[in-house]
């Protein structure tokens, strides 16, 4: 399966996530069920991560909010 990039700002600097199209397509699922963006959804997943990297966070919420969603 193929990456998607997407590209954000993140605390004032442009950054790029490689996902696989299946947690896109939760994360904006999980961005309007919640009544935001992507990228202020992606804004709180960054702020909150701690010293985990981005894409592995970002995943993480993906698969919470599949299970939340269930």
């Amino acid at each position: 399966m193929k990456l998607k990039k997407r590209s954000f700002s993140l605390s004032g600097h442009r950054t790029s996530v490689a996902l696989e199209p299946e947690f896109w397509a939760t994360l904006e699922i999980e961005a309007a069920r919640q009544r935001k963006s992507l990228a202020s959804l992606i804004g709180e997943v960054d702020a909150s991560r701690g010293t985990r990297p981005l894409t592995s966070a970002l995943r993480v919420r993906a698969l919470v909010a599949a299970r939340t969603a269930i």
